[in-house]
């Protein structure tokens, strides 16, 4: 039975290696990135109904007069 050959195993490997790197940071450098992302501003200015500008009262049908 012949001896297998693996004289070759290591420059395969590394080349391997070397490849797949290059391919991520190639793909990785495609990638778009936001410049500043923390000068977004999230809040909203609140603005006023015209229910929250009196005062209301909820009736539950339990506290009404029976009838």
């Amino acid at each position: 039975m012949p001896q297998l050959d693996t004289s070759t195993w290591f420059i395969t490997i590394m080349s391997m290696i070397m490849t797949l790197f290059i391919m991520f940071q190639l793909k990785i450098s495609k990638h778009l990135y936001p410049s500043n992302p923390e000068s977004k501003s999230t809040t909203t200015p609140k603005q006023l109904s015209p229910w929250e500008k009196k005062w209301t009262k909820i009736y539950s049908p339990l506290s009404l007069p029976q009838q």
